[in-house]
């Protein structure tokens, strides 16, 4: 399933590969995974839940 998702990493991450990425699955959960490890473990969230996430955290 991962695999044909499109992960967006931040803009703020630049080349490093110390970050999380995201993407969006059929369903519009948000899912979020460790840039380094890929296969790892995914986190889901809705997407009100991302979007006030995202809003609290650009306000810093």
């Amino acid at each position: 399933m991962a695999a044909e998702l499109r992960w967006i990493r931040s803009s703020y991450s630049g080349d490093g590969d110390a970050c999380v990425e995201f993407a969006v699955d059929a369903r519009s959960t948000v899912l979020v995974r460790d840039s380094k490890d890929r296969s790892g473990v995914l986190l889901g969230f809705s997407v009100p839940a991302w979007s006030a996430f995202v809003l609290v955290v650009a306000s810093f």
